[in-house]
């Protein structure tokens, strides 16, 4: 399967030179960093042990890190940003040979930002599971082979443990403050209600209290769409040959996943029902440019992203439920005790406001700005990563109380 692309495979607003150049030939079987490749910004914790919820032990486990900004004398300002699904570490710089996307969060974080690095030390770990350089399914096991499919099983609350004890390795016994949105918002709330005293201040951005049964109905299918690959080959597939990898599956799943990250009206106004050349999609073979646009997207997210990885993260995803073993999710909210902005976007249809107003509602904590702050937006789930004005607003407010 060749992944080649033409002046034709995506609007040409969306993909610049470098971009093409990227597209061109044929994917790797994984789009992980792998041992041995060119570190770039990365910064690797010492490995540790975790025991999982299903009772298993992750064995040598490590966590792959950025960090920006200096850590002062009594580790007292440092701020912890947690990725979302497809994110990982880079969430500041641009793109490279090291780095197949720039910063995720651009614009946010940097000196005189609204997370100031000129007074933070700002660090993002790439999530347990990940594919950017923590152990993950793409990670070698204690016999020197890929775990694939024989990665243990995460939930949410095993990769918010990861955390934590990341954070006793880098002796910071009280964050600043913890950030996160969409699923980081997941891990965030398991890190608070767990030990109310890991941070002062918290910040949730478009993320749910648990995963809803429609939210898990959506998972579900894109997992489906990745098994259903036969180059999947029951997640064994590290060896084979470029462009015999699984990435008709895992660009599908992420063309569903877009689908979810953006609005109705937006997809609507940006694309109309505009063809993408002139070739017809009626009478010929053409394509209407939403349809390029999905395409472009999960052709090049085979290139950075790994597919069992990607079961493993929303696996996690589905694992959600912060009242699970305990009395409610109600009581479980009232844990949270610290200053707390809870943001939401007016038109997310992945985790929607409901989400957002029960936790808001519940915690015992302050909450900024006397309530949940809603964003208008026109770009859905995606506007906590898009509005940069807007959030960066609210969380310099937070850092200040």
């Amino acid at each position: 399967m060749d992944f080649q692309i033409s002046e034709d495979s995506a609007p040409s607003e969306f993909i610049s030179e470098e971009q093409r150049r990227q597209l061109v030939g044929r994917p790797p079987a994984t789009g992980a960093w792998l041992a041995g490749d060119p570190l770039g910004d990365r910064k690797f914790s010492q490995v540790f042990d975790l025991t999982l919820e299903s009772g298993a032990t992750l064995n040598s486990a490590r966590l792959a890190y950025e960090s920006w900004g200096e850590l002062n004398s009594d580790r007292s300002n440092a701020i912890l940003v947690l990725h979302a699904l497809t994110g990982d570490s880079h969430t500041v710089g641009n793109s490279s040979k090291e780095h197949p996307t720039a910063g995720w969060w651009n614009g946010i974080i940097g000196p005189g930002l609204a997370i100031d690095t000129d007074k933070y030390f700002v660090i993002t770990p790439n999530v347990l599971g990940g594919c950017q350089g923590s152990t993950g399914p793409s990670s070698l096991n204690s016999r020197g082979n890929e775990y694939g499919s024989n990665f243990p099983q995460l939930t949410i609350r095993d990769q918010a443990k990861a955390f934590v004890e990341f954070a006793a390795q880098l002796q910071i016994d009280k964050w600043f403050a913890i950030i996160g949105g969409s699923m980081a918002g997941m891990h965030a709330l398991e890190m608070v209600i767990e030990n109310p005293d890991v941070t002062q201040r918290l910040a949730i951005l478009a993320a749910p209290p648990y995963s809803t049964a429609d939210q898990i109905a959506l998972n579900t299918v894109q997992l489906e769409a990745i098994r259903s690959d036969s180059n999947f080959a029951d997640g064994n597939y590290y060896g084979a040959k470029a462009g015999f990898g699984p990435h008709k599956g895992l660009a599908l799943a992420r063309r569903m996943a877009l689908l979810n990250y953006r609005s109705p009206k937006e997809l609507n106004d940006r694309f109309g029902r505009s063809w993408q050349s002139k070739v017809s999609p009626l009478t010929e073979k053409g394509k209407y440019a939403v349809e390029s646009y999905l395409d472009f997207h999960g052709n090049k997210f085979v290139r950075r992203f790994d597919a069992n990885s990607y079961i493993t993260l929303v696996s996690a995803m589905n694992s959600h439920d912060v009242g699970r073993g305990r009395e409610s999710v109600e009581a479980a909210l009232k844990k949270i005790s610290c200053p707390t902005l809870v943001l939401g976007l007016d038109s997310d249809r992945l985790f929607p406001l409901s989400g957002q107003e029960l936790i808001a509602k519940h915690i015992s904590g302050e909450l900024y700005g006397g309530g949940l702050q809603v964003i208008q937006s026109e770009y859905g789930h995606d506007g906590f990563l898009i509005e940069i004005e807007e959030v960066g607003q609210r969380l310099a407010g937070l850092l200040a109380l």
